[in-house]
C-alpha cells in the first residue's frame, strides 16, 4: 500500500538572493562608500564627492521615501492622495522647530527667540512651541502630527465611503488650507519664509561635513528600511487585503471584510513615513517653508509614482529619481521650461508607458526571455 507524501510549501523569502544583494549594495554605498568619498578623498581627486552632490542625492532619497509611501496608498491600495506633500512638510516643520530652537543667540538679532518672532515683536514662544528644544519631543512630533492628522481625516473620509476623484479633491483642499494657514505670519511658523539658517543638531554643527555625511547615511538606511517594510507588508495577508481593496472593494466587503481599518491604517502609516522623510529633508536642504505644502508638489508626487510604475517596489524610486534629476537640471539651466517638460513627461508616460518605467523594463525582460 503506497503512502502519498504531501509537502506544504514554505513561505517565500522576502527578496531573492539578487534582491538582498542589491539592497546590501545600496546600504553599503549610502552608509559607507559615499561618506568616505565625501570626507576622506581629497577635493583634488576625481573620486571626491562634493557637498552639493551629497545634498542633492540626500534630498532625492527623501523624495524617494515619499514616493514609496505614496505607492503604498495609491499603487497597492488604489487610493489616490493629492495631499502627501502636506504630511512631508508637517514632519519638516515639526523637526524644524527643534532646529530653530538650537540657533539660540546666533541669529541676526542675538535673541533667544527666532529672528522672525523678534521681527514680529513677539516676547515669548507660543504654547505649541513648548518642549521643542528637546530632541526626543520634536522627534515624537514628527511622527504624531502627520499621523494623528491623517488618522482623523482618514477616519471620517473612509467611514463616509469617500473614494476616487472626490477623495483626491478633498486631500488637495486640505493641503491648500494648511498652506494658507502656514503662510500667515501670526501662525508662528515663519510665514512665507518658513524656517531656515539652522546652526546645530544634537550639538553638532549642521554645516560640518561629518554631520552632512551622517544625515546622508541615515536617509539611505531609512529608505532601505522603507523598502523592506513595504515588501513585508505587501507579501503578507494584510497586503493581499489591500490589493483586494484596490481591485474590487465591493467584492471584498461581500467576503466579510471591513475595509475601513485597512485603508485607515495604511493611510496613517503612509503619512508617518512622509513625516519622517520631511524631518530628514530639512537639515540637509536647510530650509522648510509653506511652498512645500503647495498642491502642485503633491501632484508632482503622484507623477513620480506614475512615471516609475505604481504597484511595483522599485517603480516609485525610478520615478522620483528621474523626475527630480530632470528637475535639478531644468531649474538650473532652463527654469522656464521645467513645467512644460513635466507635463509632456506625464502625457508620454500615460499614453505610451501605462505601467511606468518599471513596467516597461519588466516587459522588455519578459520579451527577451520569450
Amino acid at each position: 500500500m503506497s503512502t502519498a507524501h504531501f509537502t506544504i510549501p514554505g513561505q517565500e523569502p522576502l527578496f531573492s538572493g539578487k534582491g538582498w544583494a542589491a539592497l546590501a549594495a545600496f546600504v553599503i554605498a549610502t552608509a559607507v562608500l559615499v561618506p568616505v568619498l565625501f570626507l576622506a578623498v581629497p577635493e583634488s581627486s576625481p573620486l571626491h564627492l562634493s557637498a552639493y552632490f551629497v545634498t542633492l542625492i540626500g534630498k532625492i532619497m527623501c523624495y524617494c521615501v515619499v514616493a514609496v509611501a505614496m505607492n503604498l496608498i495609491w499603487g497597492y491600495t488604489g487610493i489616490l492622495s493629492l495631499g502627501h506633500g502636506l504630511f512631508f512638510a508637517l514632519g519638516g516643520y515639526a523637526f524644524g522647530m527643534y532646529l530653530m530652537r538650537m540657533i539660540g543667540r546666533e541669529g541676526q538679532y542675538q535673541s533667544d527667540l527666532p529672528d522672525f518672532m523678534v521681527f514680529l515683536d513677539w516676547k515669548a514662544y507660543p504654547w505649541y512651541w513648548s518642549f521643542t528644544d528637546q530632541f526626543w519631543y520634536s522627534a515624537l512630533l514628527v511622527v504624531l502630527v502627520p499621523g494623528l492628522l491623517a488618522f482623523a481625516f482618514g477616519f471620517f473620509a473612509f467611514r463616509s465611503r469617500i473614494k476616487g476623484v472626490y477623495f483626491s479633491i478633498i486631500t488637495q483642499a486640505l493641503t491648500f488650507a494648511f498652506m494658507l494657514l502656514f503662510f500667515r505670519n501670526d501662525t508662528g511658523f515663519g510665514g512665507n519664509n518658513g524656517f531656515t539658517d539652522f546652526k546645530r543638531i544634537l550639538g553638532f554643527r549642521i554645516a560640518d561635513p561629518g554631520t552632512r555625511a551622517v544625515l546622508f547615511a541615515l536617509t539611505g538606511l531609512y529608505l532601505a528600511g522603507c523598502l523592506v517594510l513595504t515588501r513585508a507588508l505587501i507579501r503578507s495577508k494584510y497586503g493581499r487585503v489591500l490589493t483586494a481593496i484596490r481591485d474590487s472593494e465591493t467584492r471584498l466587503m461581500f467576503s466579510g471584510y471591513n475595509p475601513l481599518w485597512y485603508k485607515l491604517s495604511i493611510w496613517t502609516l503612509s503619512a508617518v513615513l512622509c513625516g519622517i522623510a520631511g524631518a530628514l529633508y530639512v537639515p540637509q536642504v536647510g530650509i522648510i517653508n509653506p511652498s512645500e505644502m503647495s498642491p502642485a508638489n503633491s501632484i508632482e508626487i503622484a507623477i513620480w509614482v506614475a512615471v516609475g510604475g505604481r504597484g511595483t517596489l522599485l517603480g516609485p524610486l525610478l520615478g522620483a529619481g528621474i523626475v527630480n534629476g530632470a528637475k535639478s537640471f531644468f531649474t538650473q539651466s532652463f527654469p522656464e521650461y521645467w513645467l512644460f517638460f513635466l507635463g509632456i513627461l506625464f502625457v508620454v508616460v500615460t499614453l505610451f508607458l501605462p505601467k511606468g518605467v518599471a513596467g516597461w523594463i519588466a516587459a522588455r525582460k519578459a520579451g527577451g526571455k520569450a
